[in-house]
């Protein structure tokens, strides 16, 4: 078989808020990224949009609790077409807070998936989304000639 992906040009481009917040609510998974010690810090998590935030649990990390409360962080998710070379990828930068209220806390364990690493306590925190930004990688429509 024939691998013609160079005859198809790729265009990127970006996308609206709104289009770039659907697309990270399409996966499931995604990285939060914050300063750990004044390093920076990247971690994989579940995620699921709720009432206009951006929702995840964390297992019990007192040092990175104590580093993702109430700090601004960025969040981004993205897919891949590795037969296709297309995708897209979304960030997402705001506050992020520590859910303490019980009742907020059991409506996220009802909402997300279990943790990775379900036998240890865990804590759930929201990002307010304040800056949205994302690009797509299509192809273009026309073939370029041969």
């Amino acid at each position: 078989m024939q691998d013609d992906t160079n005859r198809y040009p790729r265009v990127l481009e970006d996308l609206t808020s709104e289009a770039a917040l659907a697309l990270m609510a399409s996966v499931p998974i995604g990285r939060v990224v914050f300063s750990l010690d004044a390093l920076p810090a990247i971690l994989p998590v579940h995620f699921r949009f709720d009432n206009g935030t951006l929702a995840f649990r964390l297992v019990s990390d007192q040092r990175v609790h104590a580093a993702l409360h109430d700090c601004v962080c960025a969040f981004e998710a993205d897919d891949y077409d590795t037969r296709e070379y297309t995708g897209w990828t979304v960030t997402v930068t705001g506050r992020v807070m520590r859910v303490d209220r019980p009742d907020d806390a059991g409506h996220l364990a009802e909402l997300l998936p279990r943790s990775w690493d379900s036998g240890h306590p865990h804590r759930f925190f929201r990002i307010t989304p304040e800056i949205v930004s994302g690009r797509l990688l299509r192809p273009t429509a026309a073939p370029i000639p041969a």
